[in-house]
């Protein structure tokens, strides 16, 4: 994130699985599109809450990696991620989740690519 804070993406339905469960904790945020299938993303910000501008370059990332990555504006959720549960039985990277807000971001590909690749200045 632009401030230094790790940001985890979900490629596939695995790895959605390994961010979500394995590597995120309880108090890091969550981030999905809303009704629209793609990565999840994980801000790894502990207890503290993650700046506007770290929110909304996760944000870019999950519309990224989203089937709505062409979309003008896409619908983002965020939420802690001890409020994200796998229900019995569902298959890898099917969660559901509650105590959200949503973020509205317009996919740009040349902040994706900065966000993914920083420069070091």
């Amino acid at each position: 994130a632009p401030d230094g804070t790790p940001v985890l993406i979900g490629r596939n339905n695995r790895q959605n699985d390994l961010v979500t469960f394995k590597h995120a904790r309880p108090d890091d945020i969550w981030l999905h599109t809303k009704d629209i299938p793609g990565s999840h993303v994980i801000v790894k910000c502990g207890e503290r809450d993650p700046g506007p501008e770290t929110l909304a370059a996760a944000a870019m990332l999950a519309a990224w990696f989203s089937k709505a990555r062409a979309s003008a504006t896409v619908p983002v959720d965020y939420t802690r991620r001890r409020h994200v549960r796998k229900p019995a039985g569902a298959k890898p990277g099917f969660v559901i989740y509650d105590h959200q807000k949503t973020l509205y971001v317009t996919p740009d590909e040349e902040q994706v690519k900065k966000l993914l690749s920083p420069e070091k200045e």
